[in-house]
């Protein structure tokens, strides 16, 4: 996948799900529900129960959606995550060996940081965007915001605090996309398995924060 592709993909979805579990069969239901949601970014971290298989699996069962996965620490992983069909790559961290290993595989790569230092370095180094992460530690959407007028020309990917309810927030301060985990899959519908609860969130989210953001 280029990177203008993965770019315009971000522009038309402008929301990653992320799906973390310990039980295999739980992430995919997760991924599922986002899918019949209509979301059509799906990541799967890393440490998540039998990542690689749940992303072979996941390529088959929704077509229509790019897979990635998240949580990348090492180059094995890296490796091992692109065999498995991962699409794009998210890591927590700026790593440049990361990095350079996934251009030569041509995935898009998303590597986390936070300072504009970080961000920069990242970019630099042929990052596809930047996740701004944890973007709760520094505040809000001002942050992102904030960050447009020095470094308006990077494509930044906040998440650890983006919610369905402030997520319209990020991108009209400049964000191209924004990651949700926890807050797309409250606890107590996970606990009862209500798949098609988590759905309509999904369905919300891409309905109320990203609609004609022009009229925001």
């Amino acid at each position: 996948m280029s990177e203008p592709s993965w770019l315009s993909l971000l522009q038309q979805n402008r929301a990653i799900a992320v799906i973390r579990s310990d039980k295999i069969e739980i992430a995919r239901q997760m991924a599922l529900a986002v899918a019949a949601g209509g979301m059509r970014l799906i990541e799967i971290t890393w440490n998540s129960d039998r990542a690689a298989e749940l992303i072979t699996q996941l390529r088959s069962e929704l077509p229509d959606c790019k897979i990635g996965t998240g949580t990348i620490l090492n180059l094995e992983q890296l490796e091992e995550a692109i065999a498995a069909g991962a699409q794009f790559i998210f890591t927590p961290h700026t790593d440049l060996s990361l990095i350079a290993a996934a251009l030569k595989a041509n995935i898009p790569i998303v590597p986390g940081a936070l300072s504009p230092t970080e961000i920069v370095t990242a970019w630099q180094a042929g990052a596809s965007c930047v996740k701004v992460f944890p973007i709760q530690s520094v505040g809000d959407a001002n942050y992102i915001k904030n960050l447009q007028g020095p470094l308006g020309n990077i494509p930044l990917i906040p998440t650890g605090g983006v919610t369905v309810e402030n997520a319209r927030e990020f991108i009209q301060a400049g964000a191209i996309a924004v990651g949700l985990a926890g807050d797309l899959f409250p606890a107590q519908l996970l606990a009862r398995g209500d798949w098609e609860a988590i759905a309509q969130r999904a369905k919300k989210l891409m309905k109320t924060a990203f609609n004609k953001l022009s009229d925001g």
